[in-house]
């Protein structure tokens, strides 16, 4: 069974997480309201609601040699749009991170950037080598 997931956030602007998702990202607008909109990010629903300031603090964690962010949201995707995006992305002025094989050799190995969207969540985009390999231990 495939369920995509739900997930809400507060932003900042409705009008700037609006254009970075759809016009940077090439995500799909859905539902929206005067405060409020819904984002298809590759079949998954993100409500944004506007909120003004909020503060996280960032905590970190390590993968390997590598510090990664621990609150981060992300999404799975093939191959051939990883490095489409990766590349589109890395060639605008955002904070992206430069791809990172995770688990190499390993099961899970995965590819993997992030890039932090105006209201400065992560987001990480990955690729298994073996999709088959999401879940398994």
């Amino acid at each position: 069974m495939k369920a995509p997931f739900h997930l809400a956030l507060p932003c900042k602007s409705i009008k700037q997480t609006e254009i970075f998702y759809t016009d940077k990202l090439g995500s799909k607008l859905g539902r929206k309201g005067s405060s409020w909109i819904d984002i298809d990010l590759y079949g998954n629903q993100i409500t944004f609601t506007e909120a003004g300031s909020f503060n996280f603090h960032f905590k970190n964690y390590n993968l390997g040699e590598k510090q990664l962010p621990s609150f981060h949201f992300g999404v799975i995707i093939d191959i051939d749009v990883w490095e489409k995006l990766y590349s589109k992305l890395f060639q605008m002025d955002l904070e992206v991170t430069t791809e990172v094989t995770f688990l190499e050799n390993k099961i899970g190995e995965h590819l993997s950037f992030f890039v932090e969207d105006p209201d400065g969540y992560m987001i990480e985009f990955k690729s298994f080598k073996n999709y088959g390999e999401i879940f398994k231990v």
